[in-house]
């Protein structure tokens, strides 16, 4: 459990964002269509792809020149490849989107124009905090602040700072381009309009908004997707249920209905609408509940029985790695063109 986290860190911290002292107190002012992602690793540059297809003009930040250019290369060769296989996102060419992006390592005139800020460093709260501090000082009173963060909290990112009603959390989901949920996560003193407006902003670009109505640790996907890995790791370590079996539970069954209906349209349709549901399993639910136990401790056995598990189906060097992920993507993208086949109800 504790390796892929370690390796996501890694990737992650290919992107430095080192904050420069302000040397002018001028503020930048927002300019239609311009976005600024900060910090230029692999959700940032799926941030900037994303901001490109809806039409919008990308600085891509990032304090090293040569992350830049690296970063824009990725970004030309993934959309050569999304669209030769015919799923690039929206109507603009793959040429007419890279026009769209261009780099900047000079913070105070990356901002300048910006409209929105979508922030990409690494989960670092210190280091997010630096960052939203010096932006706080570069903008104007019209420009959305807005964390990329997947865990931490509004309240805590966003303490102190002057523009703090323009700031928000918009986490997205990895890969983002491939899976359009964003949570949009207020401090509590954001103002309403900033979240109507980050929202429009997510929907102009193809994603799926969601709106969290108050902050809470995990936000929502987080905290449902760790309800799932610790009870899957509790089954595996009690050995109910082998690694490899525990994820076919998932890909081959409850994945299958969860990626077109939720838990709860899962129930109002398993009986006669929800009170049937309720009034038919609601003991068993309960009585099942009770059974879960104490959080999993994640010892190191059980560690090591499911990495060697997973590494027999993807063994986890980066070439294999990078294979299988391509292949989960090619598998988004399918069924991402199924769901929109799907009349809308």
């Amino acid at each position: 459990m504790a390796r892929p986290a370690q390796r996501r860190d890694r990737t992650q911290a290919r992107t430095r964002v080192v904050v420069p002292p302000i040397h002018s107190a001028s503020m930048a002012t927002p300019a239609a269509g311009l976005v600024l992602v900060v910090g230029s690793g692999l959700i940032g540059q799926n941030w900037a792809m994303l901001f490109a297809s809806g039409g919008f003009r990308v600085k891509l930040y990032d304090i090293e020149q040569q992350q830049i250019t690296d970063a824009l290369d990725n970004i030309r060769n993934g959309m050569k490849l999304l669209e030769q296989s015919g799923s690039l996102k929206g109507s603009l060419s793959t040429e007419q989107q890279l026009s769209r992006i261009t780099g900047c390592s000079n913070l105070q005139e990356a901002v300048e124009g910006a409209m929105h800020i979508q922030e990409c460093v690494p989960e670092d709260l210190g280091l997010k905090r630096k960052v939203f501090a010096q932006l706080d000082g570069l903008i104007g009173d019209d420009v959305v602040l807005s964390s990329s963060t997947s865990t931490l909290l509004p309240s805590k990112l966003f303490a102190g700072l002057a523009h703090v009603k323009q700031c928000i959390v918009a986490h997205p989901v990895n890969p983002p381009y491939h899976v359009p949920l964003v949570e949009l996560v207020p401090h509590p003193e954001t103002a309403p309009a900033t979240v109507d407006r980050t929202h429009t902003l997510m929907q102009k670009i193809g994603q799926s908004p969601v709106r969290v109505l108050r902050e809470v640790d995990g936000f929502v996907l987080n905290r449902l997707q760790y309800a799932v890995i610790g009870e899957a790791w509790r089954l595996v370590q009690e050995g109910v249920v082998s690694p490899s079996d525990l994820d076919l539970v998932m890909s081959h069954g409850l994945g299958l209905r969860y990626a077109f209906i939720g838990p709860l349209e899962t129930m109002h349709l398993n009986a006669e609408g929800m009170l049937s549901y309720c009034d038919r399993y609601g003991e068993s639910i309960k009585r099942v509940l009770k059974t879960f136990g104490p959080i999993p401790d994640f010892s190191r056995a059980t560690v090591e029985k499911v990495h060697q598990t997973m590494c027999e189906k993807v063994p986890d060097d980066p070439e294999h790695l990078a294979a299988r992920r391509k292949w989960r993507d090619e598998c988004l993208i399918r069924l991402a063109a199924l769901k929109s086949q799907m009349p809308s109800q």
